[in-house]
């Protein structure tokens, strides 16, 4: 009789096996020719050596799983340790759009056709720009393809960062230290991680800085090396932050940058480094835009019309003043 020993490593043995050892148990039932012994971190595995071999594939397998969506059940317990090969879990994985289970298992999800456009872009580009008004995802879908990523170990860490741009407010009026005055700038994307991450295990993140959230300033000289980057409400960078943060990209790295030409917070006399760096970049390769709409709009129906309302305000804004142009020119020309 053969015998290996597994050491559990990355997720609980609580959530691995279950309420009063329910999963354990399951796992137990699927494999009745195995002795299987659990004890701490630790799950010792006795029986036919061909069979142990098998089941102990599945068993990694099923901490993987656990390990990147934050929960299983009985269902994908026999799922995953009764599957023919890894090619056919992987296929049935796959089949799935989950990107990440957030709080209660609650799936998440590219919803709208451009959020799976920026999924699929993300997987086969290391740079992507999503451009699009409020309320479409962009930082939401992101920041889930960048905790996917950290979960499957395609990245070390997490990088999210924000302009810190003062919208009608004034920083220095703010209570508190430097963070205290930054982080609610920083706030959405606390918010999104909240939703993905147990909140004792972000707090782990943040503290070893597995996940880092700073300002854009903070990232001038740096390198950013096998990290998943997300640079959030980019219209409020200039030109000069907006190139010092591209060029920051280093080996093995995911950059996704969002933003809303349309909200821009920057000095009227202080151009948005988006739009030019949509223009510059248009043409090279590993770079993908996708461009947001209203019908990517995943808020209140509301939102949808908002937008729609400041979009022909905006347009007859523009109509008006060519018009005026036009008189204003023509009185000069009677003049002259």
């Amino acid at each position: 009789m053969a015998e290996q020993i597994l050491q559990i490593e990355n997720v609980d043995p609580k959530d691995l096996f279950g309420p009063n050892d329910k999963y354990l148990d399951k796992v137990k039932q699927l494999f009745p020719k195995l002795k299987i012994i659990a004890r701490g971190d630790f799950v010792k595995v006795m029986g036919d050596e061909d069979e142990m071999d098998y089941f102990m594939n599945r068993f990694e397998t099923l901490t993987m799983q656990l390990e990147r969506n934050g929960r299983i059940d009985e269902n994908i317990i026999e799922d995953i340790m009764m599957t023919a090969t890894d090619h056919d879990l992987k296929q049935k994985m796959s089949e799935s759009d989950v990107l990440v289970f957030g709080r209660n298992g609650l799936p998440i999800k590219a919803i709208t056709a451009n959020q799976k456009r920026m999924v699929s872009a993300s997987e086969q580009k290391d740079m992507v720009f999503a451009i699009g008004p409020a309320g479409t995802g962009k930082t939401y879908t992101a920041v889930a393809l960048a905790v996917r990523a950290l979960k499957e170990r395609q990245v070390r860490r997490i990088i999210l960062t924000r302009p810190a741009v003062e919208a009608d407010e004034h920083l220095g009026f703010l209570p508190g230290d430097l963070k205290d005055k930054l982080d609610p700038y920083l706030q959405p994307l606390y918010d999104a991680l909240r939703d993905m991450i147990p909140s004792s295990k972000l707090d782990g993140y943040l503290e070893d800085h597995t996940i880092e959230i700073a300002p854009l300033a903070f990232m001038r000289g740096r390198t950013l090396d096998h990290a998943f980057v997300i640079l959030d409400e980019a219209q409020n960078a200039t030109r000069s932050q907006l190139k010092m943060f591209l060029t920051r990209m280093g080996r093995s790295a995911k950059f996704i940058i969002t933003g809303d030409i349309t909200q821009i917070d920057l000095p009227p006399k202080t151009p948005s480094g988006l739009p030019q760096a949509m223009e510059v970049l248009k043409d090279v390769k590993g770079i993908e835009f996708i461009m947001l709409d209203d019908k990517d709009v995943v808020r209140h129906k509301l939102v949808t019309d908002i937008i729609n309302a400041y979009k022909r305000h905006h347009e007859e804004d523009s109509q008006e003043i060519d018009i005026q142009e036009n008189i204003d020119n023509n009185s000069l020309n009677i003049q002259s």
